[in-house]
């Protein structure tokens, strides 16, 4: 009896300082994605020294938050004229007067999970008189960024302008380079066209300039999608 007892007792000292991870794994959960709140979209602001607000996040683990604001003269944030982290939902900036800007945030825990990106706002920041702003950046809607479509497709896009009385117009200018758009269609008055009779197996590139009815225009990016 006395052998069988020496087995038994070294086995559960050995089971129990074998044992699992006691500590918490549960997986870490990013915060929720920031919502904007002022300047509100396609916003004119009289002046040029901007106050932006967004509401707070929540964080499942109660971690602590941080945002990131990016401002951009680009919806796609290519030309980013300011990025800055703060832990207030708020953020305070000089931009320049007569341009447009696009900007966006993000919420970040101290574990370093981040959330998607918020939406994008637009603003327009006044000129000293100026009595026509230019026209916002178009927005694609459809095909999305490098979609893979028939070789007749839908073009889609969004746009807008601050002088809510303007006129827009578009121009489209497509091609099978990036750097040379040689099919055209302008003076849309529609956001939206057709082309057909595309090549297969081909990736297209194409952009939109929105026009004003007071000489204002702007040059949209080059947005692409391939034929199957």
């Amino acid at each position: 009896m006395k052998n069988i007892l020496k087995f038994i007792i070294p086995s559960l000292v050995i089971i129990s300082c074998g044992g699992g991870d006691s500590g918490d794994s549960t997986p870490n959960a990013a915060p929720t994605v920031p919502s904007l709140v002022s300047p509100t979209n396609q916003s004119l602001c009289i002046s040029n020294a901007i106050t932006f607000n967004w509401n707070k996040s929540t964080d499942s683990q109660s971690d602590a938050i941080t945002y990131q604001i990016q401002i951009a003269t680009d919806n796609q944030f290519a030309q980013t004229v300011n990025t800055s982290n703060t832990s207030n939902t708020s953020f305070t900036i000089t931009l320049d007067k007569g341009k447009a800007y696009y900007w966006r945030v993000k919420a970040t825990d101290s574990k370093n999970a981040s959330s998607e990106f918020s939406s994008v706002n637009s603003l327009y920041t006044e000129a000293t008189a100026t009595s026509n702003h230019l026209p916002f950046m178009p927005q694609l809607v459809k095909p999305s960024l490098e979609a893979s479509v028939a070789t007749t497709v839908d073009l889609e896009w969004s746009a807008s302008d601050v002088d809510t009385s303007d006129v827009l117009t578009y121009d489209i200018y497509w091609g099978t380079s990036a750097s040379s758009l040689t099919g055209s269609k302008t003076n849309l008055t529609t956001k939206t066209t057709q082309l057909t009779g595309l090549q297969s197996g081909t990736t297209y590139y194409w952009k939109v300039i929105v026009k004003d009815n007071k000489g204002g225009e702007t040059i949209g990016q080059i947005w692409n999608f391939k034929t199957n």
